[in-house]
């Protein structure tokens, strides 16, 4: 009698969990014209949320340059994932709607509208959970700034030796100021130029911010360039004053490894007053700037030896430099023209950037092809 009954309740078992099964396999096909209608809803307002969701962050990428965040972009790509798969499966759904039978509970070809209906029923989920997931309140933010903003550079005749000389000498733990100094035209700003230049295309952990000086109100502007690098530049910046400036920025640089490039000062700058920490071994912060003035110099950094003169250009390396700017074409059309060109360099004496201003008015015309080296 007992084992009547434990057949008896095993079979019913058995009987319930298929019945179960049935019933779970028969509503793929019974829920199906109803899924691909809700299906079809549902991917056209997926569509239109997608629409706006990519137009907010064209926005902030082409207007405000700001870069969209990773969840916004992963978003984006299940969401053209899914409406590619959802659009397919609407493409075959006439055929597989074409099988049902008896009120659409059944099917002529029950395997493949079953595999069918849970196809659409499973897409239909995944819409559903992108669309609840895609309110973003932000799409993307502000990048974080470079280390180095690649500068426009020209060609460094006669300057290779004074590269390599400042660029060791920033390799040394005890170096914290540089002074590069020399006539006007002798090409500083050039090597500054390449100095900054190397700090971009090499790896490092430094904050590279390069400032111009010059005669008027230095300390304010050199205080705006720095701002700009290290982003306090804001609505409100200019309206504070220079002592609020400095602390601001005192603040931040404080906490960073940073490279100042200044170019151009025409008398003792004040590094404490502008905000910028002093160079020392513990931060491994470093100043290069450059002056016309060997006071200045000296009143910058005392140490001579940390400091580089820039020479005049030798006779050969200046007239090479002058073959570049007009064109070795340009030189061979006469005889007399490299005569000119030699008398030209030497009235230049070796200055780069007299050598370039002066070719044209000894009426020798420059190589169009060749515009734009100067110093």
């Amino acid at each position: 009698m007992g084992n009547i009954f434990s057949i008896s309740l095993s079979l019913d078992t058995i009987i319930t969990r298929c019945w179960d099964c049935a019933a779970r396999q028969a509503i793929y096909i019974c829920n199906l014209e109803d899924n691909l209608h809700a299906l079809q809803a549902e991917v056209a307002k997926l569509k239109e949320l997608r629409g706006d969701l990519t137009s907010r962050v064209r926005i902030a990428e082409d207007e405000q340059q700001h870069k969209r965040l990773n969840q916004v972009e992963g978003w984006l790509q299940r969401a053209d994932h899914v409406v590619a798969d959802a659009d397919q499966l609407s493409r075959e759904s006439p055929q597989q709607v074409e099988k049902l039978c008896m009120g659409g509970c059944c099917s002529r070809h029950p395997r493949s509208t079953h595999k069918f209906g849970k196809q659409i029923a499973t897409i239909l989920q995944e819409v559903k959970h992108l669309k609840e997931n895609g309110d973003f309140s932000d799409v993307a933010r502000k990048p974080p700034l470079p280390s180095a903003t690649k500068r426009p550079s020209e060609p460094t005749v006669g300057l290779e030796s004074y590269v390599n000389q400042v660029w060791s000498s920033l390799q040394k733990e005890q170096v914290g100021v540089i002074g590069i100094y020399g006539l006007g035209g002798v090409g500083k700003t050039t090597l500054l130029n390449q100095i900054n230049n190397i700090f971009h295309d090499t790896t490092h952990d430094y904050r590279v911010i390069w400032a111009v000086a010059s005669q008027d109100r230095p300390i304010e502007k050199v205080q705006d360039e720095i701002a700009k690098r290290i982003g306090l530049s804001n609505e409100g910046w200019e309206s504070r004053s220079r002592d609020e400036k400095a602390g601001d920025i005192f603040n931040v640089l404080c906490r960073k490894k940073f490279a100042l490039l200044l170019d151009d000062i025409w008398e003792r700058f004040d590094l404490t007053g502008a905000g910028v920490p002093l160079p020392t071994q513990g931060n491994g912060s470093k100043v290069i700037f450059t002056t016309r003035s060997r006071d200045v110099c000296c009143q910058m950094q005392p140490n001579m030896a940390n400091n580089i003169k820039v020479e005049c250009l030798p006779p050969g390396k200046a007239l090479k430099l002058f073959e570049e700017k007009v064109g070795s074409e340009t030189l061979q059309l006469h005889p007399d023209i490299r005569k000119l060109a030699k008398a030209v360099v030497e009235e230049c004496a070796g200055l780069p950037l007299a050598l370039i201003n002066n070719w044209a008015s000894h009426g020798i015309q420059e190589d169009p092809s060749r515009m734009g080296i100067c110093y």
